[in-house]
């Protein structure tokens, strides 16, 4: 696949519900939220309906669906009532995750090696139902084969130990694990598949990989969300454009590295 100069901005929703789940009710409302993200400059809008049903609601789903013009990336764990929910909603795109019942947020990418013959017959459904699927890896090598051969349309690169390096503070670790995330993009890239990237990105964080030109696609959620609380959901969706925009156009030509993975 060849580099890209178009960067797509992907907002989860999620949180939104979290807030109102503290409370129950109505507000805030994630598909208002979806709404104003379209209006800020989102390219799609992307919302985990976990088994728990921690934030997103299965009706959240359902007016995510039929309301929002944006393309709906559904996050889902690979299970027979995820999959019959996906079928019946069928959104623009799904993308598998691991999922834990203890766990807060989703703790690292799905092992496709190990998992491969559990994934075949999701990937296979969803697909043949005109879905796109995308798979959410750590940036290794035999992740990225291993989805490549399953028939997934993407991969989405974890990208959460690179943003735990960067506020530790260590750079070596910090320069090793986007070394890893741009080799894998290329990697990914070279094998035909689209590279998307996201978990735990920031204003801070978010540059480095906007600038990596195999990645097409951004997906932030939590950053989002807590920062709305401070600057408005509008006005942080467009700070997180534009610094998206700037790094991706000085990027534009830098060389991978070689050897991140």
């Amino acid at each position: 696949m060849a580099n890209s100069s178009i960067l797509r901005l992907g907002v989860n929703i999620d949180h939104v519900a979290t807030i109102r789940n503290a409370r129950g009710g109505m507000h805030p409302d994630p598909v208002r939220a979806a709404r104003m993200a379209a209006q800020a400059g989102a390219d799609g809008i992307t919302a985990h309906l976990r088994e728990d049903r921690r934030h997103i609601s299965d009706s959240d789903i359902a007016r995510l669906a039929a309301e929002i013009s944006l393309p709906l990336n559904l996050e889902m764990a690979a299970t027979d009532e995820m999959l019959a929910i996906a079928l019946n909603h069928r959104p623009h795109a799904a993308c598998l995750v691991p999922e834990k019942r203890e766990e807060r947020t989703t703790e690292g990418g799905l092992d496709v090696a190990r998992e491969h013959r559990l994934l075949e017959p999701f990937v296979r459904t969803l697909k043949s139902a005109g879905i796109r699927v995308s798979l959410f890896v750590d940036p290794e090598r035999v992740q990225l084969y291993v989805a490549h051969a399953l028939g997934a349309d993407v991969v989405e690169l974890h990208t959460g130990t690179y943003c735990e390096a960067a506020q530790s503070g260590d750079r070596n670790a910090l320069a090793a694990e986007l070394a890893r995330i741009e080799g894998a993009a290329e990697e990914g890239a070279r094998l035909g598949l689209e590279i998307h990237a996201g978990h735990g990105l920031s204003f801070e964080t978010t540059g480095p990989i906007a600038a990596i030109d195999q990645i097409v696609e951004l997906n932030i959620g939590h950053f989002l969300v807590g920062e709305a609380i401070f600057g408005g959901l509008d006005g942080t969706i467009r700070r997180m454009r534009m610094l998206m925009n700037e790094a991706r156009a000085k990027g534009q030509g830098r060389p991978v590295a070689s050897g991140g993975i």
